[in-house]
């Protein structure tokens, strides 16, 4: 088949990373592709350029064998480019008939015909399995009927090239039975679609090709013939562990953290019990949506957990908030450092200080001296770069932003440091000075517990690892036993196999 959509040579880089590298992608109408990779393997960076979200920095597209330049998502929907983001993108103070038609309305004498958008949506709407009015509002929708009203909205484009970023992602069994029928249906009608899904039996049974990419390049391709789990996973896996990680693991000492049953609100079908030892680092490993940071937040009590029991050094602990997991020794590093960990627009003594600083009883007021002490041990410890304790930390690098972080945490002296994503956003020196630090820290008997989406870091700074699968713990590796491979059967919910 000629492709309808085609890419070549296609680069991308941000500042700090090389996001594609020379990647190569086609697509012919009646056909279905999976694009398939690890995290950060560049497949959202590769969507958006498609879709006109962001635009290649080199590269050449083509559509219909035509060469094209796609600068706006307007201008991709012209070209017959429609885009399904995972994160739904709809006005929930809208109806579902508006969302579909929001910008495209069909009008009379300039005046928005309501009754064009209530039929024509229903039409759509029935394509996609959606048995509801077109004038219910999207916000008294569940979100698996709001990434069906995506959907439509996306079919009623009549998009020849549509793209879909984990369309099952919120959707009941059902739904997702409905979604395959009508890729099929419009596979049949000559539709290109662009698959990209962690859920490698998805793959399986609706791809008619796959592509693989691996650190922003191509990793290789499977045709219909060819495509079953294992050949997907040893694609997706299979670099070399990078030179920085030297990880000397510790003989763990007593248990300091165990959770028993326990269930996060996000999944609250699944119970997850573990242990966490002093001086032992632990990595949490899956893929997108596996539920890591729901389960580190239901440690820190941001989201209580549904059921179930945490006990901190053989004490039972209802951690129903943060203020209680830090009184019992257990800190969180958010993924998000700017929007969760620190507070932007204040000085770098004021962020290190803040979690440790009380204000005198008597007269109200903080101790300056106390903040004082903690900066210059937090700064030297960390070694953070900064001009001045009073410099606003916005204008630090990533890395030295993510430093004062771990600083603020580390000066109370915790049991448990909990990581979501350490090192995301910041170059390779502070990644090692990170790295440094969790081995130090463990060597002083703290218990630490990271997620990370680079298989490098779990493979290279984990004394054992847990891999999560939709919302379920799939399995334990000991050091031992991590390998790439093993960690992948578990994250894609092949369980067996790493066993």
């Amino acid at each position: 088949m000629s492709s309808l959509l085609e890419v070549t040579g296609i680069g991308k880089s941000f500042p700090g990373v090389r996001a594609l590298n020379g990647v190569d992608f086609s697509v012919s109408a009646g056909e279905v592709v999976a694009l398939l990779g690890e995290n950060g393997a560049g497949k959202s960076t590769l969507m958006k350029i498609l879709a006109g979200v962001q635009p290649p920095d080199q590269g050449e597209m083509k559509i219909g064998g035509e060469t094209v330049s796609i600068r706006s998502v307007h201008e991709g929907l012209e070209m017959g480019v429609a885009l399904i983001h995972q994160e739904l993108n709809l006005a929930t103070n809208l109806t579902v008939g508006a969302n579909i038609f929001l910008g495209r309305e069909p009008r009379i004498a300039g005046v928005i015909d309501e009754k064009a958008i209530s039929e024509n949506a229903a039409v759509f709407l029935q394509q996609v399995g959606l048995d509801v009015a077109p004038d219910t509002l999207v916000e008294d929708l569940t979100i698996g009927k709001q990434q069906l009203v995506e959907i439509a909205k996306a079919l009623s484009t009549s998009a020849k090239i549509l793209i879909m970023d984990e369309p099952t992602s919120s959707l009941s069994q059902g739904e997702t039975e409905r979604l395959f029928e009508v890729v099929k249906e419009l596979r049949n009608d000559g539709v290109a679609i662009v698959y990209i899904s962690h859920r490698l039996g998805e793959v399986e049974e609706l791809a008619d090709r796959v592509v693989v990419l691996r650190d922003g390049e191509n990793a290789g391709e499977l045709s219909r013939n060819e495509i079953n789990h294992d050949a997907m996973v040893s694609l997706m896996v299979g670099r070399d562990l990078s030179q920085f990680y030297s990880h000397e693991p510790q003989k763990p000492g007593e248990v300091v953290l165990c959770a028993s049953g326990i269930r996060t609100p996000v999944h609250s079908h699944e119970e997850i019990s573990f242990e966490l030892r002093a001086g032992e680092i632990v990595g949490l490993a899956g893929l997108v949506g596996a539920g890591r940071t729901e389960l580190l937040e239901t440690l820190f009590g941001i989201t209580p957990s549904v059921s179930g029991d945490i006990s901190v050094g053989g004490e039972t602990v209802a951690v129903t908030g943060p203020r209680v997991a830090i009184a019992h020794g257990i800190v969180l590093v958010p993924e998000d450092r700017k929007q969760q960990g620190l507070v932007i627009e204040m000085a770098v003594a004021d962020n290190l200080s803040l979690t440790s600083l009380e204000r005198d009883q008597k007269t109200g007021r903080l101790n300056f001296e106390a903040e004082k002490s903690i900066t210059e041990e937090m700064s030297e410890k960390m070694r953070i770069k900064t001009p001045s304790s009073r410099q606003v930390v916005r204008y630090l690098s990533g890395g030295n932003q993510q430093k004062v972080v771990l600083g603020k945490w580390l000066a109370m002296k915790p049991r448990v440091l909990l990581l979501d994503e350490p090192t995301r956003g910041i170059d390779i020196g502070a990644k090692q000075e990170i790295y440094a630090l969790m081995e130090k820290l463990a060597e002083e008997g703290v218990a630490i517990f990271f997620v990370s989406s680079e298989m490098e870091e779990i493979l290279g700074m984990s004394d054992r690892a847990l891999v999560m699968h939709e919302g379920r713990l799939s399995g334990v590796l000991s050091r031992e036993e991590l390998n790439e491979e093993a960690v992948m059967q578990l994250a894609t919910g092949r369980s067996e196999a790493a066993a």
